[in-house]
């Protein structure tokens, strides 16, 4: 290995800090901060210093060393992107706010890079004419911009951020499904380097669109998305791509049930106070809240003791706005009568069920008058669904879709997303090759997306302890930490050991600093978080030194030339 240059704390822009910062929310921001690898610039905005950008590099580097070996080329495209394609993909409208939006001094309107899909497809449309010059991956690693609402917990949810993103183009699906699996296990070599507990569940394209869509998640308490597992096979699925199989038998017992009574229930406008009216249990009411799907009222229906998860109701409609309904909606509809809306009757009103509202199913519901509910509500003989879909927040214990024991749920950052984009944007830019045959065929895609800055916080909040951070050796800013715990003899010895190693090829950061205690530079090495920490102390005169194993935390004093062969070996 090429020798290494020494980097010292003497010299290294890096100000530990004792406190946590006030607006701290997750351990990866207190940590990242304390151990001086960022600085907040602005809200959502982040300043890497020089440790964090080693961190940064390195996972930039694992990234890039995994697209090139399967055969994707790198590119570079501006963040700086004209208005006129997102246009023409809808998505200048789709995005909202979280779009920067800014004019040139001629009034063209441009925007900061979210994702790049439309561009790409452009860069092919130039270069690629023929089923000759594919396929083609392309992938570059750059910031990206989004103007969230609520930028926090550091660089977990920024407004800009490290992202790496690759598109691949095919002449067939049977090619973009090659493709697809090229990245999905060049992802799993990129996670499983960058020392990251990860899962990949199945999850919804939504306004991506698509036939297939997968998650690379990573457990953490501070985690962002819920998915869900089962214990006893091996389904995984984002919450939002969770489905429920009804009961096929319940569509026979329709013809059973009693005939549909309306009953007086004054001050019952909750299912907790009907249920409570009635003496039946929650799961027996049909829940009906009203949204507006691009400003059109729609009713959604799910089991009383259930809850609309508005997040999947948006995936599953997306592109369309999905809002919930205000006081003012109800003005002029005296055909909705707030409180106490049911299925039967609603007329022209669309009504969306969750599969459990199955053809078959008796309910109490609304009558859709004031102070008045209905029984023996059944579905397929009362009412009609124009469409089903699973809207219901998933809990604990609901039944696996594959095996049907009950699943689990956990808390995970997403640090990977791939999908099959198939031909949304081929078709939007008229993306066609030559084919074999002479005729002109449309192009299909594949969008693959890694969060290169957030798999930096995923990564903190995986491995850091009560001491501090705690980085995996393919990413750590440093091999070693040497700390010279004292004065002249210490020093001196901490230089030869940090010389030694710098000579066999690794990275060393030297706290060379004057005027500290033992104890603080013991405490900022464990904080920073480097695998290995030399400390040449009380024995340096003995060329005695002690190892620590800062993931681990074991300890051993050694002679110096010991420990030196056992990092080397390490490497």
């Amino acid at each position: 290995m090429a020798k290494q240059p020494v980097q010292r704390m003497s010299r290294l822009m890096a100000r530990t800090l004792r406190e946590d910062p006030a607006d701290a929310e997750t351990l990866s921001h207190r940590l990242l901060v304390r151990a001086g690898y960022v600085r907040r610039s602005s809200a959502g905005v982040w300043t890497w210093l020089p440790l964090g950008k080693r961190v940064l590099d390195n996972v930039s580097r694992i990234v890039r060393e995994e697209m090139d070996a399967i055969g994707a080329q790198e590119v570079l495209l501006p963040a700086l992107l004209p208005k006129e394609p997102y246009e023409v993909s809808g998505r200048w409208t789709e995005y909202g706010d979280l779009l920067f939006r800014l004019r040139d001094r001629k009034g063209a309107e441009y925007l900061l890079g979210p994702t790049h899909e439309e561009i790409f497809t452009l860069v092919v449309k130039d270069q690629c004419t023929s089923y000759k010059d594919l396929p083609v991956m392309l992938y570059q690693i750059q910031t990206k911009y989004r103007d969230e609402a609520r930028p926090r917990s550091g660089v977990l949810r920024g407004r800009e951020f490290q992202m790496k993103d690759s598109y691949s183009f095919d002449v067939s699906d049977e090619g973009l499904a090659e493709s697809y699996a090229l990245h999905r296990a060049a992802y799993q070599r990129i996670f499983t380097r960058l020392g990251l507990d990860h899962r990949i569940v199945s999850a919804v394209s939504g306004a991506m669109g698509g036939s297939a869509s997968e998650e690379f998640l990573a457990p953490a308490a501070a985690g962002e998305d819920t998915f869900v597992d089962c214990p006893a096979c091996d389904y995984a699925a984002n919450t939002e791509a969770v489905t429920f199989a009804p009961d096929p038998a319940a569509a026979d017992a329709a013809a059973g049930h009693l005939a549909l009574e309306e009953i007086p229930t004054p001050d019952t406008p909750t299912i907790e106070t009907l249920a409570a009216h009635l003496g039946v249990p929650a799961a027996a009411t049909l829940k009906n809240l009203l949204v507006k799907v691009d400003g059109e009222i729609t009713a959604v229906g799910v089991p009383g003791d259930r809850e609309v998860d508005l997040g999947k109701l948006g995936e599953h409609l997306a592109p369309a706005v999905v809002e919930l309904v205000t006081a003012e909606d109800f003005v002029d509809r005296p055909d909705l009568v707030r409180g106490y809306v049911g299925p039967q009757g609603l007329g022209k009103v669309p009504y969306i069920a969750d599969p459990r509202v199955a053809p078959g199913t008796s309910w109490v519901t609304g009558a859709n008058k004031p102070d008045t509910h209905a029984r023996n509500v059944v579905c397929g003989r009362d009412f009609e669904v124009d469409r089903y879909l699973d809207v219901v927040v998933v809990e604990p214990g609901d039944p696996c879709p594959q095996c049907g024991a009950g699943l689990r749920l956990d808390r995970a950052i997403e640090v990977g997303h791939i999908f099959q984009l198939g031909r949304k944007y081929a078709d939007a830019f008229g993306l066609d090759v030559l084919g074999r045959e002479g005729k002109p065929v449309r192009v299909t895609m594949g969008s693959y997306g890694i969060g290169v800055s957030r798999a930096v916080a995923a990564l903190a909040e995986q491995t850091a302890d009560g001491r501090g951070l705690a980085w995996p050796a393919e990413v750590a800013p440093a091999d070693v930490h040497v700390v010279a715990a004292g004065k002249a003899a210490q020093l001196a010895l901490a230089e030869s050991a940090a010389s030694a190693l710098a000579e066999s090829g690794l990275r060393v950061l030297l706290d060379d600093r004057a005027g500290l205690s033992p104890g603080v530079k013991l405490t900022d090495a464990e904080l920073i978080g480097v695998p290995w920490i030399l400390v040449a102390g009380r024995r340096s005169a003995e060329s005695v030194v002690e190892l620590q194993d800062r993931a681990t935390g074991a300890r051993e004093e050694l002679p110096l030339d010991e420990a030196l062969d056992r990092l080397r070996g390490g490497r």
